[in-house]
């Protein structure tokens, strides 16, 4: 599984994603640049510019038209994916931490930090597709501001006006974004800071990653816990593998509490662990530092890790890992 070395970022990664189609990825960093990517063969297809800071997350619409990005600069972003031109942007009082489309790419939820006397916000957006995308709303369709601790990471779920957050004292919580209500939580998904939240292929269910080591798979119905994946060092990020009964996680140490000078010590590799039996199976080393963030292929095909290191690494997995029966001779179909 040798792999590709995309070199497009001076900084460490936030985010990385792939589109519907899986053939680009689009990675962001404290650089204040964003980059696509070719996926088979990591070809730089180009660069977003604009934004004056950390671009802390971005995503893509299902029709791969748009792009949204949030950054250290305040200001959360509408991109053509095709031109690279800035369509829209929206200005808040504080950074925009994540964004996420909803199913169909007609709406975005964003959360803003919790600073300078400002609370945590997550506001939801309409996105008009009509003409060239520069004709957006200014106003959020909604906003509410969170109570109690403030929200991480974000998506939308199946069920309309109805989004699930993760938070930094480890809940997870749905919430109706036209009320602002918290319909249901869970105080003790997590210990710690929840870092990454990623839905299953048909949006079901949704795996979050946490400082507490620990990754948690979660119905996004009623929040409840289905599978637990525990490690020893802080988790960063968590992805799903699609067809594949595997779930993939990164992150390690911060360098600064890194005492020795090995690799291993640091726990700078993504793991694969089995989805339903809980066990680890294998590791793939890589990176100088902790793994940031982690995206598979909608196919299931390959996959992306992003460090640091300021580098994204792309793997595609060998024919071996498909030939793999972890059930036996069970076909195990997303």
């Amino acid at each position: 599984m040798r792999p590709i070395l995309l070199q497009g970022h001076e900084r460490s990664l936030t985010q990385i994603k792939f589109n519907a189609d899986g053939d680009l990825l689009f990675s962001c960093s404290k650089d204040n640049v964003i980059n696509v990517w070719y996926s088979h063969n990591g070809e730089r297809l180009g660069t977003y510019e604009g934004t004056n800071g950390t671009v802390w997350t971005v995503d893509v619409d299902p029709e791969s038209k748009y792009l949204i990005s949030g950054a250290a600069d305040n200001t959360l972003r509408l991109w053509s994916v095709r031109t690279g031109k800035n369509l829209y942007t929206w200005e808040f009082p504080t950074a925009v931490k994540r964004v996420a489309f909803n199913e169909n790419g007609t709406r975005v939820v964003c959360i803003t930090e919790q600073r300078m006397g400002h609370q945590c916000a997550i506001r939801v957006f309409q996105i008009s597709h009509e003409g060239d995308g520069t004709k957006q709303s200014k106003e959020p369709l909604y906003m509410f501001n969170p109570i109690g601790s403030k929200a991480t990471v974000c998506a939308f779920t199946l069920t309309p006006d109805v989004i699930i957050t993760g938070h930094e004292s480890g809940k997870v919580a749905l919430f109706n974004v036209k009320s602002g209500e918290e319909i249901d939580n869970n105080e003790r998904a997590h210990s710690d800071v929840v870092t990454d939240l990623q839905m299953s292929k048909d949006w079901t269910y949704c795996i979050t990653s946490s400082k507490d080591k620990a990754a948690r798979i979660h119905d996004t119905k009623n929040l409840m816990v289905i599978k637990t994946f525990t490690t020893e060092t802080p988790l960063n990020s968590a992805a799903l593998a699609p067809n594949r009964p595997y779930v993939l996680l990164g992150g390690g140490q911060e360098a600064m509490n890194v005492t020795t000078t090995s690799l291993r010590q640091g726990k700078f590799e993504t793991r694969f662990w089995h989805k339903v039996f809980e066990e680890e199976i294998g590791r793939v080393k890589g990176h100088f530092g902790p793994i940031n963030t982690i995206a598979v292929h909608p196919a299931g095909t390959s996959y992306a890790s992003g460090g640091e290191d300021g580098f994204v690494r792309v793997h595609h997995f060998d024919d071996s890992y498909f030939k793999a029966k972890p059930y036996g001779d069970l076909e195990i179909i997303d």
